[in-house]
């Protein structure tokens, strides 16, 4: 089954474009009928919930998925595009909510709430005959969401772990290093690296090997944040900082955690916390955000490359994400994607044609899919859609790129656009309103003389608050209009016109 999606609003329900959308969302698998028995061959109507919570390609080409439930099932033949030659065979069983799976030296690395497991089929026979212990060293306590996730590798070759705070019965976010990431050391002990997190699902490394993670909004997360992983940062949520005391805490606040501010104040008040790289308003992009995958495709998915891809749960969509440097600290733009998948997404990852896997559960969740579960594909027909590709701050606004040229009437016309900026309420409370908002004047533009980038001059620019910008009055040469008009720039910092670095304190930001 396919199905071509790509228009912002445009669903299955709604009806599809007449025209031939650049995305196609094609079916793998998706949920069936509970009723048969459990077998060593997965096949449709077989009865076993392929809830996928983990995904990654083997040494032969198979893609491994990984199921809340417990088991690693082999893929053979899902790149073929003829469903009736993928075979699903099981590979593991008998782990713990395992939510992540990675290739290693032809084994199969796999976080379960105890442990890192390494998965080997000693004797080639397509199934794990040996459960090795990879990696160790943080608590599990039985709570609900005590969960673990990873691992990923960073450019340094090193591998991630992040852990869930725990919730409900039985929590204790006093035991080391929930709502923590860190690496695991060459003997396998787990090495705290960052704090702060509620629910940090999703790893990955950009295109310079940096490490990111998305979290989801929550108690003292006011929307979804995308953070970037380094040692001794602290970011949104204090529930497990408890851990700080340890000996190998590599951080310690030096304040009081405040309460009840607007987000900008409460990062001056705490030397320690450092401002996710890119927020993603509530509702406006999503209210899950469950992992991400660098875009690596060299041209193969469209004109995205370096970019990130984003999973949405409870829209069941993908959102994408511009990341720059300024001043030596990650920031930048979020943008709608795609949206119409059959279920809750929680993993992304690229294949080698550069087609995007998407796996989904429910778990009984909350999710605009009407599935409980599924393996999907996002192909690119070789159409490019009319998009702001990137979004970049300057020190008087910001400059948009966009994938084709722009008309000049429409592009340099301010009405072609409207920017305000707000931040959230830094408490304990359950996520946050959008508050201290303010509309913002376009002073004027410049186009590029590529013709495809203006500069736009912006009154009113605030570090450490959301730039929401809306650019449908914009249209290219050829007339069409953007695909999705909305831009969310996150403004860490603000460039300096010079170029040169400002002083800054301990959180780069004072």
């Amino acid at each position: 089954m396919k199905t071509s999606l790509y228009a912002l609003g445009i669903s299955v329900a709604a009806g599809l474009r007449l025209a031939a959308a650049p995305y196609t969302i094609e079916d793998i698998l998706t949920a069936e009928s509970p009723s048969a028995s459990r077998s060593k061959e997965w096949k449709p109507g077989s009865g076993i919930a392929l809830e996928v919570s983990g995904m990654d390609w083997m040494a032969d080409g198979r893609l491994a998925i990984a199921t809340r439930k417990g088991d690693v099932w082999s893929v053979d033949g899902v790149l073929d595009g003829a469903p009736d030659k993928i075979k699903f065979s099981l590979f593991a069983s008998g782990l713990h909510e395992p939510l992540g799976v990675l290739l290693e030296g032809g084994d199969l690395l796999v976080t379960q709430r105890t442990e890192l497991t390494r998965l080997r089929d000693t004797d080639g026979d397509g199934v794990a005959d040996e459960y090795r212990n990879a990696g160790h060293g943080w608590n599990v306590s039985g709570a609900y969401h005590g969960y673990a996730y990873g691992p990923r590798r960073d450019g340094q070759g090193r591998l991630w772990i992040s852990l869930n705070l725990d919730m409900g019965d039985h929590s204790d976010n006093k035991a080391p290093w929930r709502g923590w990431a860190g690496t695991i050391a060459k003997d396998g002990n787990f090495t705290p690296m960052a704090a702060g997190m509620r629910s940090p699902c999703g790893l990955g490394a950009n295109i310079a090997g940096d490490m990111f993670c998305v979290d989801q909004q929550g108690t003292w997360v006011p929307a979804t944040p995308i953070y970037h992983l380094r040692k001794g940062a602290f970011f949104l949520n204090p529930e497990g900082i408890a851990s700080q005391t340890l000996p190998e805490s590599p951080l310690k606040l030096s304040a009081k955690v405040p309460q009840k501010v607007p987000y900008p104040d409460a990062v001056h008040a705490l030397p320690e916390m450092c401002p996710p790289a890119v927020w993603l308003p509530y509702y406006k992009m999503g209210r899950s955000g469950t992992d991400l995958a660098v875009c690596d495709a060299g041209g193969k998915f469209g004109p995205f490359d370096g970019q990130l891809m984003v999973a949405e749960f409870t829209d069941a969509k993908v959102n994408r994400v511009f990341l720059e440097k300024v001043e030596g600290e990650y920031q930048g733009a979020a943008f709608p994607f795609l949206k119409g998948f059959a279920s809750g997404i929680v993993r992304l990852l690229f294949a080698k044609d550069g087609s995007l896997m998407v796996g989904m559960t429910s778990r009984g969740w909350s999710s605009l899919g009407t599935k409980a579960y599924g393996l999907q594909r996002i192909r690119w027909n070789g159409e490019t859609p009319f998009a702001i590709r990137e979004m970049r701050a300057r020190h008087d606004g910001f400059e948009l790129v966009f994938t084709e040229p722009v008309d000049e009437v429409t592009a340099l016309n301010p009405a072609s656009y409207a920017m305000k900026s707000y931040t959230y309420l830094y408490s304990s409370a359950y996520g946050s309103e959008e508050i201290e908002m303010q509309t913002l004047k376009i002073a004027s533009i410049k186009q590029g003389s590529d013709k495809r980038s203006v500069q736009i001059v912006v009154e009113g620019l605030r570090p450490l608050y959301v730039h929401e910008l809306r650019a449908d009055g914009v249209r290219s040469a050829t007339s069409a209009s953007l695909e999705y008009p909305d831009a969310y720039y996150t403004l860490n910092r603000i460039p300096n016109s010079s170029g040169s670095p400002k002083p800054k304190g301990k959180n780069a930001l004072k």
